[in-house]
């Protein structure tokens, strides 16, 4: 419920409390997930907070409110739809080069490609640590995990790669190394 302007002339308060139930729900069908369906209705209450001047008077809060979390839904899964098609450009970028007739291009080609075969939030962990430079508390901060959540998946991504290291024949790992390896 929306309140008139009190008497020191602030901005409307919203009463969404009893909305709720219906935001959640709309959300949990548009999303299939309940964590998601959660992070939508936040998003869209922010952004119902952000834009209450636009709110009609004797408008209908509920319908309103809905149309934000349908918004908010559209917005992600067109920001998902071009996040994927910049990485898969990103991709064909990176394929198009050429690579060098030397030993260690394969190598690193092999590296490469177990690196993002890593799951998204290892290879996110370890990307900040391993190439951008980051702490762990940085990269924690980040990434907003804690701490050990963040060690967890670096140590868990180091694993991966140092068990794909071992699969590899010994000519073409005698001179190369993992950091963190053995």
């Amino acid at each position: 419920m929306l309140r008139k302007q009190d008497m020191r002339g602030s901005m409307p308060r919203f009463d969404i409390i009893g909305q709720l139930g219906s935001l959640r729900r709309y959300a949990r069908s548009l999303t299939r997930d309940s964590a998601e369906a959660e992070d939508l209705v936040h998003d869209a209450l922010v952004r119902a907070y952000e834009r209450r001047g636009t709110f009609r008077s004797g408008g209908n809060l509920r319908a309103w409110l809905l149309s934000i979390v349908h918004n908010a839904f559209i917005d992600g899964l067109r920001s998902r739809k071009s996040e994927a098609a910049r990485v898969e450009q990103a991709g064909y970028l990176a394929d198009a080069s050429m690579q060098a007739p030397q030993e260690h291009s394969v190598r690193l080609a092999q590296v490469r490609e177990a690196f993002f075969k890593l799951p998204e939030e290892q290879r996110s962990a370890l990307h900040l640590v391993a190439i951008e430079g980051l702490t762990y508390s940085q990269a924690a901060e980040a990434s907003g995990v804690p701490l050990g959540t963040l060690m967890s998946r670096i140590g868990r991504a180091r694993a991966a790669l140092r068990e794909m290291e071992d699969k590899l024949p010994a000519r073409v790992k005698s001179h190369l190394r993992i950091v963190g390896g053995p």
